[in-house]
Parts: C-alpha cells; structure tokens; sequence
C-alpha cells in the first residue's frame, strides 16, 4: 500500500471514530442485550447499568488516542509503511500508563473495546520465518497467543488477531449469561507483575457470543470467495476460521449448573463450527468444585462425553475441531499422573498449562491484598506453571501438543517455556501491562533465542532440555 493511500484511510478511520463518538455521545457504556439474554433478571441490568466509566479519565484517555492518531497521520506521509507499523505499536507504551489510572476492571473493559472498535495497531510486518509452525493441520504465523479471560465475549477479535498474536483464545463461554462474582474482583499487584482475580466466570452467554462468531466466521468465507488468490494446494492451511491468526474458543460451566458435561456439550454443539480448536476449562479456581473435574474418573467421563458430542456433529472435509483441557498448576504428582493418562488414552488434541494459581508464593505473598481469595497470574506464576509444564511434557512424552501459559512477559519466558515442553505459549497479564507493544517485542526476542542456540524453527526446540 503506498503512503498516500494509507494516509487516505488513515483519514477515513478517524473520521468514521470521530462521527460514530458524536452519535454515541451520552450513551451508555452499556451493550444491548439480544432477545435469547431477557431471561437476565431486572437486578442484573440495574447492576450493570451502575456502572458508568470514571468522566475525567475516560475524556483523557480518549484526548490522547485522539493526539496519537493526529500525531500518526502527519508521520505516515513521510514513512513507509513498515517505519509507520513500528512506530505505532511503539507510540502505545505512552497511552498504555493511563490504563493504570482507572479501576482494573474498567480499564480491561475499555481495552476490549478499543481492539473491538480498530483504536489498536494493526501488524503489516511479516513475523520473522523461524517462528511459523504447523499444528492440528494449521499453519501459525508465530507460537505466541492470548489466552482466554481477556476477550471474554468474542468481541474484539479481529483487532486482536490483528495486532499480531499468532492465535487468540476467547471465553470462558458459559451456556447461560451471568454476572460472575461481586466487584471489585480484580486487583493489580503491579509491583510484582503480577494480578488477582476472582471473576468467576463472567460471561454474556453462549447465544450472545455464537452471534459474535457467526458474523465472523461470515466474513471470513466472504473474503474467502471474493479473493482473487487461487487456494493453496497444501495439506496445511493458512490461518483459521476467523482470519490470517488461530481462533481457540474455551468452554465453562454455569455456576449454579449441577451437570457440568452438559454445560459443555452445549458449548460444543453451539460454537464448536466457529473454532479453531476448543478447551474444556476445568481450572479456574473462582467456579466452586470446578476443579474437582480434574480426577482421574471425572475427567475420562467428561472428556468421553464431549469428545462423543463434537463428534456426533456433520463436518466437511476440514473434521471436528481439536479438543484441549486446561488444567491448573496447584496440582500433586498423582493428579499429574492421572490426567496424563485420561490424556493419552482418549487420545486429547492437547492440554493447556496452566490456569491461574490459588497459592501465594514469593514474592505475592508479602502484598496487603494476597489474601484476597481468587487466582494470580503473572511473573510469581512462571516457575510453578513451568514445572507443571515440564512434568506433563515428561508424562506424556511429547504425544500432545502443550500450551505453556503463566508468566510470560518476555521472549526469553516464551523460549524457556518451548524447551520444557510447550509447542505454542500464551500470556495474559503482561498483555495487560504492557499493551500492544508487547507482542512485537516477544516475538523479535523469541527468534533471537531460537537462532543463538542453532535452531531453525521453534518445532526443534520443543522439549529441548529433555532430550
């Protein structure tokens, strides 16, 4: 694309921004709920409706992503379009410091929609070759993935996928909407890298994100068709059922639901024709007796009886989605053990390692608000995930893909976490801190560590240290 074009839509992004803040002006943040959501009762709009976004700190964030975007638009005519790309994910780390300004919650929710609504970089580089991978029969354009819990609802997939992450994972999807816990339930321990939640698994409901996926899944194929580039003639396929990146939609439970394998065989009936692959997330600690699914007996049966129901299912040549669990990291070496085995004997597509931690180890364990109840995630993470990681690696001996995942702020925590077993890594928190400049950041650092050590692709450096 040449400059005057990019300056052309540059234009036209700002002014569409621009006309749609005027019509929304005074609104509330507030999203409509579909028709199938009426069921919410009149107590829980009251609530949500109680919740309208900090005035001073909104219109200054909002000042500033204004100056940023006039600041791009005179650069982009005197830059190329790679120059532009770079300086835009490098101009987020100045607005990035005013998201700590406002409530945790907030501030995650107005992330969301800025991704949602285009008002995040978009990556034009092509990621550095060493970093493609095949897995499940899909190419990925690098191993480094959101994981779920910041796009709960699928709402802002493209932009995310756009910024660069190799695959996105959105959810947990719950069948029926609900609030999750009381707030205030997120808590930064900035100091620590680190952050506490108690969610619970808030969620708009099964109907509501289907919509979401739907509308995506219809762009795709359009793009698809009115593409002039002849399909490739490889086995493996380029990108996912949402775009250029990989699509992992992850399923929960309902908090008061007393069958949990048919909480998720709903979720797998309703969403599983929009995913790239699913997950079963038996590990947040913040859905009482969740985790209890995690024993040997529980698992094999509700993994029979997911697996059973995707595969009931019409497909077309493309085949069911792959299935993963997600597991936690607060777990003995039996319970290691066991899920090992239910793993390979159900022959599971992968397993993600891990969810957050219901344990405080240093240096979280000295914060005022480390006891509050809930999961942390983040750097005091990296190490007890890492060991699980490598334990399961060990157990299952390198059979099924592992999603490493805890702590990772760094292209050095990706490497570390590929050679103890991971085949593709997802970060979260640091995500949270850092912003979009992140991602670019990680990746260039990955490839950095994958070349010093004489490797030529991140597949060969799977389970390194093991061998």
């Amino acid at each position: 694309m040449s400059s005057s074009a990019v300056v052309r839509a540059w234009r036209r992004s700002l002014r569409d921004a621009l006309l749609r803040g005027s019509a929304r002006r005074g609104a509330s943040e507030v999203p409509a709920r579909p028709a199938s959501s009426a069921s919410a009762s009149g107590a829980e709009a009251a609530a949500l409706k109680k919740v309208p976004p900090p005035p001073r700190k909104g219109r200054l964030l909002t000042g500033a992503m204004i100056g940023l975007a006039i600041a791009g638009g005179a650069y982009v005519s005197t830059a190329d379009e790679a120059k532009f790309c770079g300086w835009l994910f490098k101009s987020t780390e100045l607005v990035n410091p005013l998201f700590a300004l406002l409530d945790a919650e907030f501030a995650h929710r107005l992330a969301v929609k800025a991704a949602a609504h285009g008002f995040v970089p978009r990556e034009k580089r092509p990621d550095p070759p060493v970093l493609g991978l095949e897995v499940w029969g899909r190419k990925f354009a690098n191993p480094i993935g959101l994981a779920a819990g910041f796009d709960k609802n699928a709402e802002a997939i493209e932009g995310l996928l756009g910024m660069g992450f190799g695959f996105v994972e959105v959810g947990s999807v719950t069948p029926l909407p609900q609030e999750g816990n009381p707030k205030p339930r997120i808590y930064r321990l900035r100091e620590h890298g680190a952050v506490i939640n108690r969610c619970g698994f808030n969620s708009e409901g099964i109907v509501v994100v289907a919509k979401r996926l739907g509308a995506q899944h219809g762009k795709r194929k359009m793009e698809e068709t009115s593409s002039s580039t002849s399909p490739s003639t490889s086995d493996v396929k380029q990108g996912g059922k949402a775009g250029p990146g990989i699509l992992g939609v992850n399923l929960g439970k309902n908090k008061t639901s007393e069958d949990a394998a048919a909480d998720y065989v709903q979720g797998v009936h309703t969403l599983s024709q929009y995913a790239d692959y699913l997950v079963i997330n038996i590990s947040s600690p913040n859905t009482p007796g969740l985790r209890k699914l995690q024993g040997r007996k529980q698992l094999k049966d509700l993994v029979k009886k997911v697996q059973a129901a995707r595969d009931e299912m019409q497909w077309a040549e493309d085949g069911p989605p792959p299935l993963l669990v997600k597991i936690a990291p607060d777990l003995s070496k039996q319970d290691l053990e066991d899920i090992a085995a239910v793993a390979l004997a159900l022959r599971l597509d992968g397993l993600i390692i891990s969810n957050t931690t219901v344990s405080r180890p240093p240096p979280a364990d000295t914060h005022p608000l480390a006891q509050e109840t809930g999961g942390l995630s983040g750097k005091p993470l990296f190490d007890l995930s890492t060991n699980i990681l490598s334990e399961m690696f060990i157990l299952t001996r390198g059979k099924i893909p592992l999603i490493g995942c805890g702590g990772v702020s760094s292209g050095e925590d990706a490497y570390k976490k590929i050679r103890s077993g991971a085949t593709l890594v997802q970060l979260y928190t640091a995500f949270a801190y850092g912003g979009p400049a992140l991602i670019p950041r990680i990746k260039g650092e990955l490839a950095e560590c994958l070349e010093r050590d004489g490797f030529k692709s991140v597949q060969e450096a799977v389970g390194a240290d093991f061998r």
